[in-house]
């Protein structure tokens, strides 16, 4: 995919909004950007993450619990550090402050719990065509993604279906095109490109364990929402 924005983004659900909040930005010390109401009484609070964007999207719905995705640990490089991190959101989610450079994450990484590593290696080299790094490795943009095996396969139920790691997003110039392609690959579609007003074209894309990664063509990017 022709990225719009080197750097991927991170999706998380939560029905904790001041307990979040105050955990993201108090100790993991992500500075708060804009609010963003995306219907049904949600709203996504977005803040800044070395050129990523984390996204708490908080919704009076109540959340599942016991509906982990296959994202498990978020790492995030940060200068100065000797040693990692490790940390537990309210929902307890992990998050890891590394070194930079540690295990190769420069920017962002994502540990990924998978339920067979040969299905998801075919799958970021030849469906996703990004840059293998080791065989458990893969960096999109600036993002390193690090496979985990797992005893069992995740039950992601889509971005809504419970508390947590929900999604990726990646930032393109024509969502159209690049889904397309992606399915022509092989992939599986999750969500056909729909428009959200002047603000973004989007579609989602689902790994082979049904993880989603939201495909985005963002206006304030690419300048348009042209379809193509």
């Amino acid at each position: 995919m022709e990225l719009a924005k080197n750097a991927i983004d991170v999706g998380i659900f939560t029905n904790q909004r001041d307990e979040q909040l105050a955990f993201w930005q108090e100790k993991v010390g992500l500075p708060f950007e804009e609010l963003l109401k995306t219907g049904g009484g949600a709203h996504q609070l977005r803040h800044g993450l070395n050129g990523s964007v984390f996204k708490l999207n908080h919704t009076r719905v109540q959340l599942r619990a016991d509906d982990p995705s296959g994202y498990h640990e978020l790492l995030i490089a940060r200068e100065g550090l000797k040693e990692p991190v490790q940390l537990e959101d309210p929902d307890g989610n992990l998050v890891r402050l590394v070194p930079v450079g540690w295990h190769g994450v420069e920017q962002i990484g994502m540990v990924i719990r998978v339920s067979d590593v040969a299905s998801f290696q075919n799958f970021y080299r030849n469906i996703l065509q990004i840059e293998e790094v080791t065989e458990s490795s893969f960096r999109w943009g600036t993002t390193l993604f690090l496979l985990e095996q797992s005893e069992t396969k995740s039950r992601c139920g889509g971005i809504r279906g419970g508390v947590g790691y929900r999604y990726l997003t990646v930032q393109v110039w024509k969502v159209d095109e690049e889904h397309q392609a992606f399915i022509e690959r092989g992939g599986a579609e999750a969500q056909a490109p729909m428009t959200l007003g002047t603000t973004a074209r989007i579609s989602f894309i689902e790994d082979p364990d049904g993880n989603w990664i939201e495909i985005s063509q963002r206006a304030s990017l690419t300048g348009s929402l042209e379809k193509g």
